[in-house]
């Protein structure tokens, strides 16, 4: 991969709406090409046998099952209600 510019740096600092010196552009255009040279590392690592996953760790799924169950009446959840018409809540408009 090409090394990385300094006008590179100074379009996505443009783009994250930072604002930074020129110092600042030098120190990190040299940061950001050492992170990809680094990264370029990996290319040379032998993967032909590694099974692809999507998360490092073995997560389950902790959410209970979605099994029916007897629910309150509307007649009930709306006694509770401070404003209520025609057998729905009533709250207060939030448009024009």
């Amino acid at each position: 991969m090409a090394e990385i510019s300094k006008e590179q740096v100074k379009h996505v600092a443009h783009l994250a709406r930072l604002a930074i010196t020129d110092d600042e552009v030098e120190k990190m255009t040299k940061q950001l090409g050492d992170i990809i040279k680094y990264a370029e590392l990996l290319n040379d690592l032998d993967t032909d046998n590694v099974k692809p996953t999507t998360h490092v760790l073995d997560l389950k799924n902790v959410m209970r099952k979605d099994e029916p169950r007897k629910w309150i009446e509307k007649e009930d959840a709306l006694n509770n209600a401070p404003d209520k018409k025609n057998g729905q809540f009533r709250v207060p408009s939030i448009l024009e």
